[in-house]
């Protein structure tokens, strides 16, 4: 039990550990760049032609939002001139540009995940009645029933946290990556950095979809 219990701690923080130890190794600033993270994403979203999209520091996660079209980063990455900043900044900005192509993928993603915040209040209120139905009915049959609906409910999230990963991949391989090399906005000795970085904020979601498998398969079992 113990070794499960080490086991599955490892699987949901070490995810977590490396994208923060990745990001922090490359969070020195550095004069020789040519701006912060913020004056890039504002330069790569007029150079986009998204002037409408606007850049704010935020203290709730780098992110993009496409209901107010706003980059929102970190005040270290806003503010910084590093490597991760630089990096960081133009993974949002890859977003921005799905956003405006019409990316089927975020789309997608954006609408599972207005349904999924419905859902896991309800799969809350689902495996808090189950209890109460069962020992009303006086049969195992109505907790089993409600719970296995709970179970399903939660299993939207994790398709939520399945669909994220390859927008966050897009965004970081397919727009920031060529943008940086291609503009030549970091020297070529960088790009291994700057590909470490992109790398972890693309995985920043993966911790979520773990602890939503590691949540799922904790409920089947108790249903088991």
């Amino acid at each position: 039990m113990v070794f499960l219990f080490a086991a599955l701690a490892a699987i949901i923080l070490l995810p977590q550990l490396w994208v923060r130890l990745t990001i922090q190794r490359h969070a020195e600033d550095r004069p020789d760049l040519q701006g912060t993270g913020g004056e890039l994403a504002r330069h790569l979203l007029d150079r986009f032609g998204l002037k409408d999209v606007k850049v704010e520091t935020t203290d709730r996660g780098d992110h993009y939002d496409p209901d107010t079209r706003t980059v929102r980063l970190l005040a270290r990455h806003h503010d910084g001139q590093s490597l991760s900043a630089v990096a960081i900044a133009a993974h949002e900005v890859g977003h921005a540009i799905q956003h405006a192509r019409g990316d089927r993928w975020l789309a997608l993603r954006q609408r599972l995940a207005a349904f999924a915040m419905r859902t896991d209040r309800l799969a809350v209120v689902f495996f808090i009645a189950a209890p109460v139905l069962a020992g009303l009915a006086r049969t195992p049959v109505a907790f089993f029933a409600v719970a296995a609906i709970g179970i399903a409910l939660m299993a939207i999230r994790v398709v939520v946290d399945l669909v994220t990963l390859p927008v966050e991949f897009d965004a970081s391989f397919s727009k920031a990556l060529p943008i940086l090399r291609e503009g030549r906005y970091v020297d070529d000795g960088d790009m291994p950095a700057v590909k470490s970085v992109l790398r972890a904020a693309a995985f920043t979601y993966l911790a979520g979809a773990l602890i939503a498998l590691v949540n799922l398969a904790r409920w089947i079992r108790v249903l088991r």
